[in-house]
């Protein structure tokens, strides 16, 4: 028995040296060398200690292992991350937060991960302060108020509670949803932050629009007035807006029904838009020449109008429209008809058209047409040379004069006398490839001579 409780107190013994050398490695050995740390700088501590926790999401992570001061005047803070959530990836921010309002050192260090990447911070590598903030305590936001202003605030918050007294069930409902409206608000001042000179560009013009609006005061208060009488308006016609409301569901449903039909439809016209995009990127400028074309047609658009619609009788377009049913029956029905020489009407019987009329006359002219047509250019150059006068300028301006020369080296041989048949085009010498001669049954048919041609052969 003895030497079984002295093997039993030995046993007891080397158990609780073991126990001891465990809690000493716990305490003293598990954030050795062997964890995985890094170090985030920022513009100051914010009352950071030693052993404060270091979350992501709300979920521990780590601690606070050291805290010391760079050569540039910033707090480095080691942060030392567990096993499981190691290595942290390139571009993690860090931020200093506080649990609530109360205490000193409830602060903690929350990480924000980005997302998926291969490239992660090394042991021992650095957080710069362009991926930290640093927490502001309201202490530090009330030392750059002047008494006046802290004074005025401290009424605010009197009149706050004021405000709120008796109400506190439905503040604190409302409250609930004050955190996501403030977190989005955070993401959207970041964004506009990401490009201070369009944020700025922003703010000026909305300055020089708050400025115009300022100068035409008087006309937004009349029209502020007039959108008053509207809303009275409206108001005083209660039952037929009702009577609108009341039939606004079924046209709803009649819109949502054309909606859906429409949306087959844009799915049959995808193929034509992604053709037609090409040709709409040279449409261009096109469209800009166009643009130009439509400014100066403006005036010719607004002339065109006055043509087509002109206040008066049988002075535009529409009342020469009108006329065309009278003219249609005068050009082409056969009817009872008469006109009027001197005033007294004379009654001519049934007769047709004038078109009918036209047509059996030109029938009944052909020949003399078809005779008469080779000589149109010979006609056409009479009248051409018939018009045209000699003449000259002197001091009193232009002057005309009529003349009948004749060449003195002219010999009387070469004068062709007795030439009353030419045929057409005799007025030219032949040409080369006797285009411009007439074929003997040519001849024939027109009744000339080619030996009356009035130039040389």
């Amino acid at each position: 028995m003895r030497s079984l409780s002295a093997i039993g107190r030995v046993a007891a013994v080397g158990a609780l040296i073991a126990a001891v050398v465990l809690v000493a490695l716990v305490l003293f050995g598990g954030g050795g060398a062997g964890g995985y740390k890094v170090h985030a700088r920022f513009l100051n501590a914010g009352q950071l200690v030693k052993g404060n926790p270091v979350q992501v999401g709300g979920v521990p992570v780590g601690s606070v292992e050291g805290i010391k001061l760079t050569d540039d005047g910033h707090a480095e803070i080691e942060l030392s991350i567990d096993g499981d959530h190691a290595p942290l990836r390139r571009g993690t921010r860090a931020e200093i937060r506080q649990f609530s309002q109360s205490g000193l050192a409830n602060r903690y260090v929350d990480l924000k991960l980005p997302p998926d990447t291969d490239q992660t911070i090394p042991d021992g590598g650095v957080i710069d302060t362009d991926k930290t903030v640093t927490q502001v305590d309201l202490d530090e936001l009330y030392n750059t108020l002047d008494p006046e202003t802290r004074r005025s605030l401290q009424g605010f918050f009197k009149g706050s509670a004021d405000q709120w007294r008796g109400r506190e069930e439905e503040a604190n409902i409302g409250f609930q949803y004050l955190n996501p409206a403030l977190s989005t608000s955070s993401r959207l001042f970041n964004e506009l932050t990401q490009d201070t000179p369009l944020l700025e560009h922003f703010l000026v013009d909305s300055s020089k629009m708050v400025t115009a609006l300022a100068e035409r005061r008087d006309d937004l208060a009349a029209l502020i007035g007039n959108l008053n009488e509207t809303t009275r308006a409206l108001g005083s016609q209660k039952a037929a807006l009702a009577e609108s409301i009341g039939r606004l569901p079924p046209f709803m449903r009649r819109a949502n029904t054309t909606f859906v039909d429409l949306r087959s439809t844009l799915n049959e016209v995808d193929p034509l838009v992604e053709a037609s995009k090409p040709v709409a990127k040279r449409l261009g400028p096109f469209l800009s020449q166009a643009r130009a074309f439509a400014a100066d047609a403006e005036p010719t658009v607004r002339d065109l109008r006055l043509t087509i619609r002109r206040r008066g009788r049988s002075n535009d377009l529409i009342n020469l429209l009108h006329s065309f049913p009278p003219l249609a029956e005068i050009a082409t029905v056969s009817k009872q008809r008469s006109y009027a020489p001197g005033g007294h009407a004379v009654d001519v019987g049934e007769t047709r058209g004038a078109f009918q009329e036209t047509v059996d006359a030109l029938k009944g002219g052909a020949g003399e047409i078809g005779f008469a047509r080779p000589y149109t250019n010979d006609f056409l150059g009479w009248f051409d040379d018939f018009s045209t006068t000699g003449g000259g300028f002197d001091a009193l301006g232009a002057t005309a004069r009529g003349m009948i020369t004749m060449s003195p080296f002219l010999h009387p041989d070469s004068l062709a006398t007795g030439q009353y048949r030419r045929c057409p085009g005799a007025a030219e010498a032949p040409a080369k490839d006797g285009s411009n001669v007439l074929s003997e049954a040519e001849r024939e048919a027109v009744g000339c001579d080619e030996s009356h041609r009035g130039t040389p052969r």
